[in-house]
């Protein structure tokens, strides 16, 4: 379980295939500080196995079906990604519970400017924008937002400063993909 607020920005710096798998090793420097092999780690909001680890790197291995549902199949080298420890028992929730288990695939169709504020329209598959709703929480490439508004199968996120700076969105423009996962409450809505 997680809370959708990004601890770090990791790097890729090797993708080996073996077969239908992948076995992604990300550059990082807080998520490893007391990481452990099989402990659980948000890479852009997919919850990833660590499979090996050093002082400076940890390896996660993404089965086909991950690859299939998520954006982590289209990764290249150098990427960055929004890292996330799991939480421990005690611990603050500043964003909403995230489980790591991606829904669907959105893709960002407009970023910009709107009432002096970033926005960013993410068009979502219309088989699941039933479990959007108005003000409601959403995971994007696991970062906790809020859905402002929907129109169709678009729904748009305010995002603040400090979560541009500190999460891929920075990076991200219109026909990016990003991993969704509905909260969990929506869900059963």
């Amino acid at each position: 379980m997680f809370s959708g607020i990004v601890e770090e920005l990791g790097l890729v710096r090797k993708i080996s295939r073996r077969g239908n798998t992948a076995l992604f090793e990300i550059a990082a420097k807080k998520v490893v500080e007391d990481l452990k092999i099989g402990d659980s780690v948000a890479v852009n909001g997919v919850c990833l196995t660590a499979v090996k680890m050093s002082a400076d790197s940890v390896s996660f291995e993404a089965l086909p079906e991950t690859l299939k549902v998520s954006n982590l199949g289209v990764l290249r080298i150098l990427d960055k990604l929004n890292l996330e420890r799991s939480l421990k028992v005690g611990d603050r929730v500043s964003g909403h519970f995230v489980t790591g288990h991606v829904d669907c695939v959105g893709i960002i169709r407009r970023k910009g400017v709107r009432a002096g504020n970033l926005s960013i329209g993410i068009a979502i598959p219309p088989e699941f924008i039933k479990h959007c709703l108005l003000k409601g929480s959403i995971a994007v490439d696991g970062i906790s937002l809020t859905i402002q508004a929907i129109q169709s199968n678009l729904i748009t996120v305010y995002i603040i400063p400090h979560t541009l700076k500190n999460t891929t969105l920075s990076f991200k423009g219109p026909s990016n993909k990003v991993n969704i996962e509905f909260d969990i409450l929506s869900k059963k809505a």
